[in-house]
Parts: C-alpha cells; sequence; structure tokens
C-alpha cells in the first residue's frame, strides 16, 4: 500500500489520482500553466476540491484554456459564463481569468514563454522542502511574496502569495511531497539531471 501525503483525502479517487499523477510534477508547457494559473485563480477563498471537481467544465468554458482565445473573450461570452454552474459563477473571478490571459500573452512576448518567466524564480530547478508532518506545509514563501508581487504589478488579478505558492507546488517549482510520500523521490530522481535552463532559454 502506498503512503500518501498527510494532506490527501484518500476516500476520494480523483484527489488520489491528481495528488498521484500532476501534483509536484515540474511542467514547462505554458498551456499547461495556463491552465493551472486560471484554477488556482477561480481556487481563490475555496477548496482546490472545489475546483478539481469543476476542471472539466472550466476546461470546455475557457476554450481548452488556450490562451490567445480565452485573451480575446467578449461581454458577450461573460454572460453566457455567468450562466454556466459548472463553473464558480463570480464575475469578478471570470473577469480576472480573461484579464490574466492577456496579461499571460504579455508575459511571453517579453520572456519567449511564461515558463521561462515563471522558473527563473527558483532559478530552473525544483526546490525541496524537508515535510515531516502537517505543520511542515508552507502555505506560503519568500519567493511566492516576489512571484506574487510582479505579477499583480503586471496587471494579474486573485494571485497573491498563497494563491501563487498553491501554483507554485502544483506545478513543480517545489516539491511538498511528503518525506514518506512515494511520490517524493521519484520526483526528485526525474528532475535530477534535467537542464531546464537550457530547455527553456
Amino acid at each position: 500500500m502506498c503512503t500518501r501525503c498527510l494532506w490527501l483525502d484518500e476516500s476520494k479517487p480523483d484527489y488520489v489520482a491528481y495528488h498521484d499523477e500532476e501534483w509536484g510534477v515540474p511542467i514547462w508547457d505554458d498551456n499547461k500553466l495556463f491552465e493551472f494559473i486560471t484554477l488556482e485563480s477561480a481556487q481563490a477563498g475555496l477548496s482546490w476540491y472545489t475546483i478539481l471537481k469543476k476542471r472539466a467544465h472550466y476546461r470546455s468554458a475557457f476554450k481548452c484554456f488556450n490562451v490567445e482565445q480565452v485573451a480575446t473573450m467578449t461581454d458577450e461570452d461573460v454572460t453566457q459564463l455567468m450562466d454556466n454552474k459548472g463553473i464558480v459563477r463570480n464575475k469578478a473571478k471570470i473577469l480576472a481569468t480573461i484579464n490574466n490571459a492577456q496579461r499571460f500573452i504579455e508575459v511571453q512576448k517579453e520572456f519567449g514563454s511564461f515558463a521561462r518567466y515563471q522558473w527563473e524564480y527558483v532559478n530552473f530547478k525544483p526546490i525541496v522542502n524537508d515535510i515531516r508532518s502537517k505543520e511542515d506545509y508552507p502555505a506560503t514563501s519568500e519567493i511566492s511574496e516576489r512571484f506574487a508581487k510582479d505579477l499583480k504589478k503586471r496587471g494579474f488579478k486573485f494571485l497573491g502569495p498563497t494563491t501563487v505558492y498553491a501554483h507554485m507546488q502544483a506545478c513543480g517549482m517545489v516539491n511538498d511531497h511528503d518525506n514518506a510520500c512515494f511520490r517524493k523521490q521519484p520526483l526528485i530522481e526525474s528532475t535530477k539531471d534535467l537542464d531546464l535552463r537550457s530547455l527553456l532559454c
């Protein structure tokens, strides 16, 4: 039987699958990063599992997270999204997603890719934290504070330091699996010889 992270509710198969297959796996594909940013910003003030259950609806509502298409969504699209029971019908968050798509494209143009911009914050290498108990899980970090501050300066919405730290955990910028979790070491091994700087620069 696999030992998993202490925060995980193992009675929820979809949550277990997310933990086992996605959480903490390094992502450097911009389309996937935009998906995670969209979902994390929607999660602000809610549980991640609430958003995870709505993920398929978000994928459909927001053009499979195609950033160029989301960036050009109109007021008519917003009205339709407000009637979509499959997503969080919060107008500010819907408008933030469209705004964030526009800002995301600006970052891509400046840095060549959003991934390159994002991974610079950890010097192109996942940070591995020492997690022995629930108390060891950080809610934020000095890096997420700087990252969130810069995103805010660039005009991004609903991406404060705590939300940004959750994003960093989700997309592998930090490996916050419990030390005893069966996913911890394989993720360390998978990135040990990865030259992400060369890949993205």
